[in-house]
């Protein structure tokens, strides 16, 4: 018993974290090692049924939840809260299933085949709280109620998806270890108020009043944090921790009491929670208007006024051969800058053959630090992204070669084909696609900067996952074979500020984009210099 006791510890605990959050189509692949996993369950079981009978069920229970899910697997994980249990299910729970009754097996086969699989499922430390994570970002983005989300009212979701008391204090839970208290008191009164209502109960009281008394306090509400402790101390009248809190709070009350006169304690208690969510944000960035704007904007807001609105226009585009006999379908979204939309640009089958080809290549997206110009991972970018060459196959080639037409530029300096999956609250916050001049530039000299975007919709997305521009106000929702176009410089070269623009949170469904960036160099006779930014 102790060799396969030793080898599935040394085997489970080798395991590498892998990103699997960032991209949907990463846990869609997992789904597949879920079922594999529950069939050689069932398969264990059967040799040690006796012995095993609480196994035979729980593997039962996962492949009936894995039959379910693969029927339709975009719309079940496309559903945050499916994707959140999904991720917490397979990173926390199972790992509790290893300990409690697979570790005591003595079959070492069982134990290495569980590994093979369990290796590329969702990692505990990095996938499980990215996760969480993503869960707040929807709900502070689209302003979302924590107890609708509980409950599986969200915005497009096909399959609805009930939180339990455990779920709740999970996510208030992972919340409190990053120092968001502002979520976790929101997550754990929501966990003890379903605890409340469970037959059956999932979570201890007292450990919820535990995480809630704190983040409370931690919050500035001394008072509440004071009355939640005395709850817990009902529960646990002997617990040192809880009285050492309890003592502590009573201490700052006083304190505070001596310093401020009642009316200042009910001023203060207010100012405290008006504005609770950026409180205690370590970054300030994101209790700024600017912010705020760009929350607004992918909530579908008319914050910022479109210029000339009426007269925006819709109509067909020669200006190439390639598109006689199907004329361009053109939607003018934005005058200054100048922003576009060409409706059905790709068929189904060039993007089913960009997604196939993509998929396999698919690694965590990465920004360039503007200090030292190295690429490296960010929280502000959630997505998995792989890139293709022409070569590779005949349907780049000839989206490559749409583009060129499209736009009347040169794919002599074009970047490849890049292809980008967003994962559960995929996004990507405020920026500019072109190299400014304060940073380490990115690009090669010979390439030059980055002149004009061509982004493709691979994928139509029930909510969220729009494109918006922070100052000139424009929202492009996305449309699947439909492509946006813009120019990120002026004519004389330098940046259009007007341009900059964040990729939205995906609340329900699966995202997938195509990017062409087309560079300075090479277009000298189709776009020629100016000497002002509006020559």
């Amino acid at each position: 018993m102790w060799t396969s006791v030793v080898l599935i510890i040394a085997l489970v605990a080798g395991r590498v974290a892998s990103d699997k959050f960032t991209a949907l189509v990463e846990l869609e692949n997992i789904l597949q090692q879920e079922r594999t996993l529950a069939e050689r369950l069932q398969e264990y079981i059967r040799v040690e049924e006796q012995r095993l009978d609480q196994l035979r069920d729980i593997a039962a229970s996962m492949q009936e939840d894995n039959q379910r899910m693969s029927s339709d697997p975009v719309a079940h994980l496309g559903n945050p809260v499916n994707a959140f249990k999904f991720v917490k299910k397979l990173s926390v729970e199972w790992k509790e299933i290893l300990n409690t009754l697979v570790l005591s097996n003595h079959s070492e086969n069982f134990c290495r085949d569980v590994n093979d699989i369990t290796q590329h499922f969702p990692s505990e430390d990095e996938d499980y709280p990215g996760t969480v994570t993503a869960m707040l970002r929807l709900q502070d983005t689209y302003a979302l109620n924590p107890n609708d989300m509980a409950k599986g009212k969200l915005p497009g979701v096909k399959v609805p998806a009930v939180m339990s008391a455990h779920d709740c204090f999970e996510v208030g839970r992972v919340s409190y270890f990053e120092g968001d208290y502002y979520h976790a008191v929101q997550w754990m009164q929501l966990a003890l108020e379903h605890y409340q209502d469970e037959k059956e109960k999932t979570i201890s009281q007292a450990e919820a009043l535990d995480y809630l008394s704190y983040s409370t306090y931690m919050q500035g509400n001394l008072y509440h944090a004071r009355n939640l402790t005395e709850q817990w101390l009902q529960l646990e009248p002997e617990h040192s921790r809880a009285q050492s809190n309890l003592a502590h709070f009573e201490q700052a009350i006083k304190e505070k009491e001596e310093a401020l006169a009642e009316e200042s304690r009910i001023r203060v208690e207010r100012e405290a929670f008006r504005n609770g969510r950026f409180e205690h944000d370590p970054d300030a960035y994101h209790a700024t208007e600017f912010f705020q704007t760009y929350e607004a904007l992918c909530r579908g807001e008319d914050v910022i006024p479109i210029k000339d609105a009426h007269k925006l226009t819709c109509q067909y585009r020669v200006w190439h051969p390639m598109f006689t006999i199907n004329p361009l379908r053109e939607e003018t979204m934005n005058f200054d800058p100048w922003i576009a939309v060409y409706h059905q640009l790709m068929s189904d089958k060039d993007i089913d053959d960009i997604k196939a080809l993509a998929t396999p290549r698919l690694a965590r997206a990465t920004v360039v630090n503007s200090v030292t110009g190295e690429l490296e991972f960010a929280k502000y970018r959630i997505s998995k992204s792989g890139w293709l060459k022409d070569e590779e196959h005949p349907t780049v080639a000839k989206i490559s070669n749409r583009c060129s037409a499209l736009t009347n530029l040169s794919l002599s300096t074009v970047e490849e084909l890049q292809i980008a999956n967003y994962g559960i609250g995929g996004h990507y916050e405020p920026h500019f696609d072109y190299s400014r001049l304060a940073e380490v530039t990115s690009f090669d000299h010979w390439r030059g900067n980055r002149i004009l975007t061509v982004i493709f919709y691979l994928s139509d997305v029930e909510a969220g996952g729009g494109t918006v521009f922070m100052t000139a106000g424009t929202k492009l929702r996305p449309e699947k074979g439909a492509a946006a176009v813009w120019y990120n410089l002026h004519p004389d070269g330098t940046g259009d500020d007007e341009t900059k623009h964040a990729a939205c949170p995906v609340l329900t469904g699966n995202k997938w984009v195509a990017n062409k960036w087309f560079h300075e160099r090479g277009q000298e006779f189709t776009r020629p210099c100016g000497q002002s930014p509006n020559s």
